[in-house]
């Protein structure tokens, strides 16, 4: 195929516990050694360096233009991602390249700095999850098109956005792979249930939370020959990573007064945005590092409790979790904490700064109204993200001349249920949410039914007009 990169990598995975590493063309998960995670690595990753920092921005930069399915989504950057697939492996259904909107002047009078919304809901699957199963997907064509594969089963656990993604793509797929989800029994948003089951899918429910989900998709994957399409897997990393290069490409390559805002689920979206940054700054694509703060409400915050502590006796517990509005960051354990350990002593010692902050309950909810009201999609992981810019502003962790980045996981239809029991005022007390007058918008009826049907459809119409008028104060012409 004309423009199709020639250059291969060698992947490999890396056990980011005992360090074991595996050949990159097998269903790794977990280490066999000792059950830690994986991140993916190129044994060719040096030749990169080879070409300049200033090369590859313009090769980046011309990909922009192209019309190439293979190289206009995440695999833009094909080389920085998984540098083994052919084009027939690959999978583009749009993904990637969602826009970074800079905040009203409104918002940014109310929060005190510039700063922008990178809207992953608007990716086909309405959330960011569609960068790591692009990936995810193309490397599963790849393994059946080498080994000649007559089938394979997917499966993952999920609080709605990873199994709308799955489903989505292995419908598209549609030949040797099959996409089986498993969610917890009413922790779902109705337009999440929907999505897997309008693709397909076999959905399976099971009583208790994400992480009860998550413990059977591992037994599964263990056991069996099954694809996992969790954030364990590492080729979904790879995908995400994307995420990274969008904004730095963004900002013409200059992110040195930027901070990256990302809510932390199951820490595999900050995980791959760190390694992404780092990537860039390898390769001198990038001068220096972004500020890269993570944020996670109180109700489910394992990371912030291990950042919390002082550096030298700082260890971590998993978190019992108490329901919160921002679904996708419910965990108590995140599988890719390790990741992301491993990877902020990286950064760190590259000279970037990470830090996490926590958040209520009630400040997450309140900000995704108050961003949306200011013309964003912005979901509940969005509003969690103003509600750590506005935290991080509080304890200094940011500065005026500084521009924030907030991540707006998905599309906040997704999450709608939410804004109606606010605006009914019936939130269940066990989030914690006391909704503020001035936030609630009802609908404003005007005239009625029977009214309505003893006029005549003129009289209706003026009848209708005046009210409106006086409801108002519409000046005449």
């Amino acid at each position: 195929m004309n423009n199709f990169p020639n250059y291969r990598g060698d992947l490999f995975y890396k056990c980011q516990e005992c360090g074991a590493e595996f050949e990159g063309d097998e269903l790794y998960y977990t280490c066999p050694r000792c059950k830690g995670v994986f991140l993916l690595e190129n044994k060719e990753f040096s030749k990169l360096k080879e070409v300049s920092g200033q090369k590859w921005r313009e090769i980046f930069d011309a990909r922009l233009g192209t019309k190439l399915n293979v190289l206009r989504g995440i695999f833009r950057y094909y080389e920085l991602i998984a540098p083994i697939f052919e084009p027939e492996d690959i999978v583009y259904l749009g993904e990637g390249n969602t826009p970074i909107i800079e905040a009203n002047h409104n918002l940014k009078k109310l929060v005190g700095l510039k700063f922008f919304y990178k809207n992953d809901g608007q990716n086909p699957s309405a959330s960011f999850k569609d960068r790591g199963m692009a990936c995810a997907f193309s490397f599963l064509n790849y393994l059946v098109r080498k080994f000649e594969w007559s089938e394979i089963l997917t499966i993952c656990a999920s609080t709605g956005d990873t199994s709308a993604a799955a489903a989505m793509y292995a419908a598209y797929v549609n030949k040797a792979i099959k996409s089986v989800v498993l969610l917890p029994q009413g922790k779902v948003t109705p337009q999440q249930l929907a999505q897997p089951l309008g693709s397909g899918a076999l959905v399976i429910e099971l009583p208790g939370v994400f992480d009860d989900c998550m413990k059977v998709v591992e037994f599964l994957a263990d056991n069996y020959r099954v694809a996992l399409l969790n954030s364990k897997n590492a080729w979904r990393i790879l995908g995400q990573e994307s995420y990274a290069y969008e904004i730095a490409q963004w900002f013409d390559w200059d992110v040195a007064n930027k901070v990256i805002f990302v809510p932390i689920g199951n820490a595999g979206n900050i995980t791959a945005i760190i390694n992404g940054f780092l990537k860039l700054y390898q390769l001198q694509i990038i001068d220096s590092l972004p500020k890269i703060i993570g944020v996670q409400s109180r109700h489910a915050d394992p990371v912030f409790r291990f950042y919390s502590q002082p550096k030298a006796s700082r260890t971590y517990s998993p978190v019992q979790v108490e329901p919160s509005v921002a679904q996708a960051a419910m965990i108590g354990n995140p599988v890719s904490f390790p990741r992301v350990k491993n990877l902020v002593e990286r950064y760190e010692k590259s000279g970037g700064t990470f830090h996490v902050v926590q958040v209520e309950e009630q400040e997450i909810l309140d900000c995704m109204l108050i961003a949306n009201r200011g013309g964003h999609i912005a979901c509940t992981q969005g509003g969690e993200c103003l509600a750590g810019l506005l935290r991080a502003k509080e304890k200094q962790l940011i500065v005026k001349d500084e521009e924030a980045i907030l991540d707006a996981t998905a599309h906040m239809l997704k999450f709608i249920g939410f804004q109606q029991m606010y605006f009914e005022e019936n939130i269940p007390p066990s989030y914690e949410i006391v909704p503020k007058p001035e936030l609630i918008n009802k609908p404003v009826q005007v005239l009625d039914q029977t009214t309505k049907d003893r006029l005549d459809f003129a009289e209706f119409v003026q009848r209708a007009g005046n009210e409106i008028v006086s409801l108002l104060g519409i000046s005449k012409r």
